[in-house]
């Protein structure tokens, strides 16, 4: 599973997460370790693009994080890949930037269910720093090894902030959440 900021224009326009230039570089990494999209669960933070795609606010990543977390519920992927700073802040609870923990996993649980966390750059840093890059394509290479490892005892995950009521129970819900 991938966990991205927000939509961007052109996810905002098709209703589908990373379909942009960074969705393509996205696709390029997965297919350089042997994956494709439709083998990974993408997602985002914020379930609509932000006004001038400005940073996501605190009570904006709070009202969409219920629907997050149930995704992952949902899923139960045995690894989730944070991309860039919003997403991994979110999911690690800590206020370390992607730029100090990119590449480094983390036994995570959440609802009871034990994942690795791998955080690493968005896909956009390589498209606006070419440099970043070979960054990103170094933590794409480590991923299957982290696929393929046991996974260590995880911490409970940090505890959301106050929000909204949770979504309707699945599996209505699963297709209210694009996920089938």
């Amino acid at each position: 599973m991938f966990v991205g900021e927000a939509p961007g224009y052109h996810e905002d326009q098709q209703g589908r997460p990373f379909v942009g230039q960074a969705g393509k570089l996205l696709e390029e990494l997965l297919a350089s370790i042997g994956l494709t999209r439709e083998q990974v669960f993408i997602a985002n933070v914020l379930k609509s693009r932000p006004p001038n795609n400005r940073d996501p606010l605190p009570e904006e990543i709070a009202a969409c994080q219920p629907y997050l977390w149930r995704q992952i519920e949902i899923i139960r992927p045995k690894v989730i890949c944070t991309l860039g700073n919003h997403a991994t802040k979110l999911l690690t609870g800590s206020p370390e930037g992607i730029t100090r923990v990119h590449g480094r996993p983390q036994a995570f649980a959440i609802a009871g269910h034990e994942m690795s966390l791998y955080p690493i750059f968005h896909p956009a840093a390589a498209l606006y720093t070419r440099a970043m890059l070979t960054t990103l394509q170094e933590d794409f290479r480590r991923l299957p090894a982290l696929l393929a490892r046991p996974l260590l005892s995880a911490p409970p995950p940090p505890a959301p902030p106050a929000a909204p009521a949770a979504p309707p129970a699945a599996p209505a819900e699963a297709e209210q959440l694009g996920l089938f």
